[in-house]
């Protein structure tokens, strides 16, 4: 395993080495502001300024209709103290930049109708050539001959990558929050349901979703599931992705109403009912205010399904139904031991490490699936991207965001799986009347876990299965506090629900040959009397109500 690493690691290094992200900013002489575009460089032939101030403003030669590889390809007079923007093709990254260093070139753009890939060369290539050389997309110089067409200039330059860049703050505030909430509103919405099941209640307003209490062979299928889908996208991704788009909108339009209805049921109007009908929906006569909440999260939806790639605003509605169907799911689906916790986290632990370090061994661009998937193919066609994640845009200007990943991602599943170790500690808390300290440890745990993940991220400058961090700190901090509270065995085995069920009552006998008698002090009788008159309270339903009235 450490070979693997060391190898994947190695190959991390290299590729930094031979290929970097830098800009190309091209401006108008009459316009003081310009617009950057990204390039990727090879620092080998010659490396660029980190300050754009720092950085030669040089006009471009506009050369797209020739590969330049060939003498006569050379205008007269040449390219002298300009940088030279031809096409990719027909002879090698060599003949080209020499051919431009020859004729008084100062720069060399290679514009690509592929993917970017850095220009490569031998040592002695790399110490006779002393001007950079850069590739350029073909849709980028499309725009720059729109733009400044030409005669605009052009400075290159690559500005060092923020250690960390502040959008993570947004992202780990969301995460933890998420978690947190869900975690607390899944215990809580189960003491609520304990203390409701001894009232006889038929209003479909009272009516609450039912949860799903996970099996170990629920999780086998469940993880089967995942690997076979992730694979097949990576494979059919272009097919698949419009797919989990509209499966996204209709769980998210399911997650939203779920958030919003209970604060909708406590405005005091709208409480009428539609007319009977025979519609799907409203058969049933729904209030018409939970039914104007059903039109709105379903627009909500709707609209994000629309405009789901305007990149300015967007990812605030993507990120808005994610966290409302995470907040869902966390309160549906509930893990009944701890042992079922550890099945679940520790299956899709290696699940996450296979499919972000194991599999670029077995791909042909040396690319992780994962990763692959979760950003997008570059080589789509239809440049969709999975809404199954967190999305913050970067708020630091550097290449990397305007090259390689403009967003910073966070998978559902980073959240959902170790958030429903937090909802198992938050129910069992509530049960052992443990003031929340399961509940509390694991929220914080989870919190370090992810602070772990930014930071691995930052120092090895790639996808980071999120899980590898995330579950060991839960699950050892979950199992700590158990072994400190020696309450281990309950724990593990959920044991500590048995005080869900009540305890049966007794009868007296019917057919009593003796009845007892009467006792002669005034105050045992008064005592005596009031038992008898009054019926006893249960055991449980006063805790329970304390704890329900706090969810109302």
């Amino acid at each position: 395993m450490r070979d693997e690493i060391a190898l994947v690691l190695g190959a991390i290094l290299v590729k930094q080495v031979l290929g970097e992200y830098g800009m190309a900013h091209f401006s108008d002489k009459e316009k003081s502001q310009g617009k950057d575009y990204c390039i990727f460089f090879n620092s080998q032939w010659a490396r660029l300024p980190q300050d754009l101030n720092k950085a030669s403003r040089l006009q471009i030669h506009d050369l797209t209709a020739s590969v330049l590889c060939s003498p006569s390809e050379v205008p007269e007079g040449g390219f002298t103290n300009r940088i030279l923007m031809v096409l990719r093709g027909n002879c090698t990254f060599y003949e080209k930049v020499r051919l431009a260093q020859i004729n008084g070139a100062r720069g060399l753009l290679i514009v690509s109708r592929d993917r970017l890939t850095p220009p490569v060369g031998n040592r002695s290539q790399y110490e006779e050539i002393d001007i950079p050389v850069a590739l350029l997309s073909y849709t980028d110089m499309l725009d720059i001959s729109k733009t400044f067409g030409k005669g605009g200039e052009v400075a290159l330059y690559a500005p060092n990558e923020p250690v960390l860049d502040y959008n993570m703050v947004i992202i780990f505030l969301m995460a933890v929050g998420t978690v947190a909430i869900g975690g607390y509103w899944a215990g809580s919405r189960d003491i609520k349901k304990r203390y409701m099941k001894h009232k006889r209640d038929d209003s479909t307003e009272k009516q609450d979703e039912e949860t799903v209490d996970v099996t170990p062979i629920m999780i086998g299928v469940f993880v089967v599931m995942c690997c076979s889908m992730l694979v097949l996208l990576y494979y059919f991704y272009d097919q698949l992705v419009y797919m989990i788009i509209g499966i996204f909108c209709m769980a998210a339009s399911i997650g939203l109403y779920s958030c919003l209805s209970p604060f909708v049921r406590r405005i005091p109007f709208g409480k009428c009912r539609i007319p009977e009908n025979n519609l799907p929906y409203c058969h049933k006569r729904p209030q018409v205010r939970m039914l104007l909440l059903s039109v709105f999260c379903v627009g909500v939806s709707l609209t994000w399904g629309v405009f789901r790639n305007e990149d300015q605003w967007a990812w605030v509605l993507q990120d808005t139904l994610g966290i409302a169907f995470c907040l869902y799911m966390l309160k549906t689906i509930r893990l009944p031991t701890f042992k079922a916790c550890t099945l679940l986290l520790v299956v899709l632990f290696v699940y996450d490490v296979f499919f972000v370090f194991i599999t670029p061994f077995f791909t042909s661009s040396g690319e992780s699936i994962m990763v692959e998937v979760a950003a997008g193919p570059s080589d789509s066609s239809t440049h969709e991207k999975l809404p199954m994640v967190l999305k913050v845009p970067r708020l630091n200007s550097s290449p990397l965001a305007l090259c390689d990943r403009p967003f910073s991602l966070l998978g559902f599943g980073d959240i959902l799986v170790p958030g429903q170790l937090v909802v198992y500690c938050h129910r069992f808390d509530i049960q052992m009347q443990s003031s929340r300290i399961y509940f509390v440890a694991c929220t914080i745990a989870y919190g370090i876990g992810l602070l772990i993940t930014f930071v691995a991220l930052a120092m090895m400058e790639m996808g980071q299965p999120a899980l590898l961090y995330l579950v060991p700190c839960t699950l050892l901090t979950s199992l700590a506090v158990a072994l400190w509270r020696r309450e281990l065995p309950m724990f593990w085995t959920g044991s500590g629900f048995a005080k869900d069920v009540q305890p049966p009552l007794v009868i007296a006998p019917i057919n009593c040959t003796q009845s007892p008698e009467p006792s002669t002090n005034p105050k045992l009788q008064a005592a005596e009397a009031t038992n008898q008159s009054e019926d006893p309270p249960p055991q449980e339903e006063v805790p329970l109500k304390e704890e329900a009235s706090q969810l109302e």
